[in-house]
């Protein structure tokens, strides 16, 4: 079984951005539940013409900004 791993990142305007690892899968969505079936439907029609078995594996990874004064 193939493990296909999305690096997701929280969009400042809201949202969230999902990009795999070692392949030209990316989407967004406003929610999470949102992101997971776009995920999925992204990486089913990368895979349309050779179906593959895989786990998804979701990265979540924030980065955040202050100032210290």
């Amino acid at each position: 079984m193939k493990e296909i791993v999305f690096d997701i990142t929280q969009e400042t305007g809201g949202g969230f951005s999902a990009e795999a690892l070692g392949y030209d899968i990316f989407t967004q969505a406003e929610s999470w539940e949102e992101l997971r079936d776009n995920i999925r439907e992204a990486t089913m029609g990368y895979f349309y013409d050779n179906p593959v078995n895989a786990m998804i594996r979701l990265h979540f990874s924030r980065n955040e900004v202050f100032a210290l004064t």
